[in-house]
């Protein structure tokens, strides 16, 4: 086999990925993959490819000896910088972003989708960076080139947009010359060792663990999880560190039980979720707890939801690249206990800067000094507090408004009600059907198109390049589905009330 950047940082972060790539590839869960993740870096690629000036770039075609060909004729006439250049070295491949001629030979500046800060140090850039870096090294080196240095490209996460993109500004670009050169004398070993296991005829045992999740969920989990009991180590909640999990799996201590006989130090809510699975324990509650932060709300109650999507490379001003920009809420609002609920909502007009339209919205249908009621309420309120520093005229209202939340999640990440089918998280997510198991209503599988917060955010992205029939079905699916956001909180509240007449 010949190996890749990404095969060869697979096969350094776990060469079982390559072996089961070879050999059971049906075994690959495909739901893992995010095809906007793919966008991402192919949008961020094409705009840091000028940020050196001028550049020619080989054309990808599928056909690398073609690629290779092309590069070659490029060097042989000094092209100042070449983009996706493509090299082979020993049957391995290997496509540069950007190869730049400088004074004594060529740099080599990777490209990536993350975000870094000016002032950020080495120490923060991922271990599969530095692996890709000198991979590249070490194939255009053996192919005759003299490097001379070694850099990452990434988004400045300082970058702000005002009126016209920056492609200079909006890059960090850091030197990791000497840390990639430092990893040349491994290289040929680490890619003969990575080629014996994918050439051998048995699957290899590789340690499985928290890494199975980083940077992303492992499209094999499933597979090399598949022998570990439903309540396991993996699936301990309540803050337990990867780092904790991994040790207790490689001292064997893997089920529930095993943990609970172990006698490793448990906080008390990592305790309950152990004790109340293995003795099948009914809800606990704290009436006096819920009491308490049922005393906080006063009616009327806001519950209020909001659905955002982000620009990788942005375009409105005042946004950083990533930034979480609001385009959506749902509005349920209830006038007294147990009375009926009004339900508002918005919609942003796709393609356009929803920031303005969804700011004066709110100051329309929530009241100052309204007592507002969300689900891990940090979010909706930064989303606020962003939307008054953008919109100084809306700000007294708006603040007004980031003043007055209660938390509906606290009960639930305190402690103070709990049940098994929570699995150990305070999420909507896991809360809701614990509480409400059988109402079709609530249940977000019933749903069209739009099924989770991700789902929402990638189709609004790209809603205005879709047809006037794709944009109204879509249209409607975003709103069913941040309505159920905050009617979820409303039937949530009312079993918090059922608890103190229990």
């Amino acid at each position: 086999m010949y190996l890749s950047k990404s095969k060869y940082c697979n096969g350094m972060k776990c060469p079982k990925i390559l072996w089961l790539d070879k050999n059971m590839p049906e075994q690959y869960d495909q739901s893992v993959d995010d095809e906007s993740r793919f966008a991402i870096g192919n949008e961020v690629g094409d705009l840091a490819m000028a940020y050196f000036g001028d550049y020619t770039e080989v054309l990808y075609t599928g056909e690398f000896n073609e690629m290779i060909t092309k590069t070659q004729e490029l060097l042989e006439v000094e092209t100042a910088i070449i983009t996706e250049a493509t090299f082979a070295y020993d049957g391995d491949l290997c496509m540069v972003d950007i190869l730049r001629k400088v004074e004594g030979g060529y740099e080599i500046i990777e490209v990536k989708s993350s975000t870094n800060s000016t002032s950020a140090s080495l120490a923060k850039i991922k271990e599969t960076y530095f692996d890709d870096m000198a991979y590249q090294t070490y194939i255009l080196t053996n192919c005759g080139l003299t490097i001379t240095k070694v850099f990452l490209m990434q988004l400045n996460s300082d970058y702000v947009f005002q009126d016209k993109l920056v492609i200079a500004e909006l890059f960090v670009v850091t030197d990791c010359s000497e840390e990639v050169f430092a990893m040349q004398g491994a290289i040929a070993g680490n890619i003969k060792q990575i080629k014996s296991i994918v050439d051998n005829s048995n699957e290899p045992v590789c340690l499985i663990g928290s890494n199975c999740d980083k940077p992303y969920e492992c499209g094999y989990k499933k597979w090399c999880f598949k022998a570990l009991p439903e309540n396991n180590v993996f699936t301990i909640g309540w803050r337990m560190s990867g780092n904790m999990k991994d040790r207790l799996y490689q001292a064997n201590t893997i089920s529930f039980e095993d943990v609970f006989h172990s006698g490793v130090k448990l906080t008390d809510k990592q305790f309950r979720q152990i004790s109340s699975t293995l003795n099948n324990l009914p809800p606990e509650f704290d009436k006096e707890a819920i009491g308490e932060f049922l005393d906080q709300l006063k009616y009327p109650l806001y519950f209020l939801d909001f659905e955002t999507f982000q620009q990788v490379i942005p375009k409105y001003n005042g946004i950083k690249p990533y930034s979480q920009i609001p385009f959506q809420y749902s509005l349920h609002i209830q006038e007294k206990k147990d009375g009926p609920l009004q339900h508002k909502e918005f919609l942003a007009e796709a393609g356009a800067d929803p920031r303005r339209a969804i700011a004066e919205s709110l100051c329309q249908d929530i009241p100052i000094n309204s007592c507002i009621l969300a689900y891990n309420m940090a979010f909706e309120k930064s989303c606020i507090k962003e939307l008054a520093q953008q919109f100084p005229d809306l700000k007294f209202h708006l603040m007004a408004l980031y003043d007055n939340f209660v938390d509906l999640a606290q009960p639930f990440a305190s402690g103070a009600y709990y049940t098994k089918a929570m699995a150990g998280s305070y999420s909507i997510k896991a809360v809701l059907p614990a509480l409400c198991p059988d109402d079709p209503e609530l249940d977000y599988h019933n749903l069209s198109l739009i099924h989770n917060g991700s789902e929402a955010m990638e189709a609004y992205a790209t809603l205005h390049l879709q047809s006037p029939e794709v944009i109204e079905e879509t249209r409607q699916a975003l709103l069913a589905y941040c309505c159920l956001d905050t009617l979820a909180m409303v039937k949530i509240l009312e079993k918090l009330y059922q608890c103190l007449s229990a």
